[in-house]
């Protein structure tokens, strides 16, 4: 099976990496492009074996499964330059553009397809096989959100489908677990999963450096508070995904009556915590 991989900027090319570190293909079976040879030579840096270019066209044309990794206002020109090429009886299109929905995608790929739905729906009004030209092929696409976690093989991913069979989108699943945790969804709940998994990754960020921020103020060197910051972070992590408890089960553990721990979250929430991350996630969607 071979993965063509068009756009390996930060999230392109942390799925690549994770792809490679996960085992799950081999370099020489990932086709990767990029508008500039300083994306194609870190690359190279990564793994001498990946197959590296400029041209969008021979990656597509190749590929048994295409992930379309470009920024979003670029994804129109790049599918235009590829159509052409895309041979969709046979090739699943995956997209990680923000924003680019599978009706977008198939409008993009199948420019005459409202000619084709208006067919199928007065083929079903008039209860006969729908008549489509031979060369016509409904697209198997795939709209995937992972995050930059993908590198170090933890990232949450979400993959919503129109077009696949059961087992196609079990395909596309299994592919992307081997970088993380994966969610299969109605395309609806995207933006929602953007926000709390993709854009999450920042707002974790935003702890982690506020925290570190504050271990420095009561005396650490900021070093070892990052360290400790960290590493408590993927404690509290690991505790809930070992346990399957609420947070707030874990909390009740070290909080006293009276004592720093509360004092602590009280204080936190005085200053808005809680709603500010629910506020942020909202303004992210």
């Amino acid at each position: 099976m071979t993965i063509a991989v068009i756009g390996t900027g930060n999230m392109g090319g942390a799925i690549v990496r994770g792809l490679i570190k996960s085992g799950t293909c081999a370099p020489k079976d990932i086709i990767c492009t990029a508008k500039t040879e300083n994306t194609l030579n870190k690359l190279r840096q990564y793994d001498a074996s990946l197959r590296v270019s400029c041209d969008n066209k021979e990656a597509a044309r190749a590929a048994d499964i295409i992930i379309l990794a470009v920024k979003p206002w670029f994804i129109g020109d790049v599918i235009e330059e590829i159509r052409p090429f895309v041979d969709l009886k046979r090739q699943m299109i995956i997209s990680v553009a923000a924003g680019i929905t599978l009706k977008d995608l198939t409008h993009l790929l199948v420019p005459d397809y409202e000619q084709y739905e208006m067919e199928r729906i007065m083929a079903e009004a008039e209860e006969r096989e729908p008549r489509f030209p031979e060369s016509f092929a409904e697209p198997m696409l795939f709209r995937v959100v992972p995050n930059t976690a993908a590198e170090v093989l933890e990232s949450v991913t979400f993959i919503a489908s129109r077009g696949a069979t059961g087992e196609q989108v079990e395909l596309v699943r299994q592919l992307f677990s081997t970088i993380g945790y994966t969610m299969v969804v109605a395309e609806k709940l995207i933006p929602a999963g953007t926000s709390l998994a993709s854009c999450g990754i920042a707002f974790a960020m935003r702890y982690i450096r506020a925290a570190i921020e504050g271990g420095v103020e009561l005396g650490f060197r900021p070093g070892e508070a990052a360290e400790i910051v960290e590493h408590t972070v993927k404690g509290a992590a690991a505790l809930l995904l070992s346990q399957g408890t609420h947070p707030e089960v874990e909390i009740d553990k070290v909080t006293t009556a009276g004592g720093i721990t509360i004092k602590g979250l009280n204080a936190m929430e005085r200053a808005g915590f809680t709603n500010a991350v629910i506020e942020g996630l909202k303004a992210s969607k």
